[in-house]
């Protein structure tokens, strides 16, 4: 597929295709030549009180599209006993950037789905709040927000809506 730059497609260095557009806000992406937002590099492998750090910063600034790429790195490159964890709040992340681009049902799909699994995970480990997450707030949150984009509520501002993760 042609893109602005030519006739060859985008590739990161190690020459697996990448979409190299500039994206927004929300991870939605820009025309050729547009300035966007700094993307997340993926990949990155964080102690976990760094992930909730950067994630939370992004969350704050209205990035869950980036937040949800924060987590998951941790999801793929951590512990098999948090891989759960961290691909639930991966799905919170993304239910928020979803139902800020105005795709209700797909962001409230996600934002339950995540839900879900950071209680079944804190149920099977038994701790509610690892790394000062407070999950049982997170899952509260998530729900709440799921039932008002499914009502047609007022569009929603990723930075209002941005979840506290402690």
């Amino acid at each position: 597929m042609d893109n602005a730059r030519g006739s060859e497609r985008d590739r990161d260095i190690e020459g697996r295709a990448r979409n190299a557009r500039p994206r927004d806000g929300l991870g939605r992406p820009l025309p050729y030549g547009v300035t966007g937002v700094e993307r997340q590099p993926e990949g990155v492998v964080r102690a976990p009180t760094e992930t909730v750090a950067e994630a939370a910063a992004l969350l704050t600034a209205g990035k869950p599209f980036h937040a949800h790429e924060v987590f998951e790195d941790a999801w793929k490159s951590g512990p098999a006993s948090e891989r759960a964890l961290w691909r639930g709040l991966a799905q919170l992340a993304v239910g928020l950037t979803h139902s800020a681009r105005g795709n209700a049902t797909g962001g409230a799909r996600l934002l339950r789905r995540g839900a879900g699994a950071i209680e079944e995970w804190s149920r099977d480990s038994g701790d509610v709040r690892p790394y000062g997450l407070d999950l049982v707030g997170l899952a509260e949150w998530a729900r709440e927000l799921a039932g008002r984009v499914e009502s047609g509520a007022d569009p929603v501002d990723p930075v209002v809506e941005a979840p506290r993760l402690r």
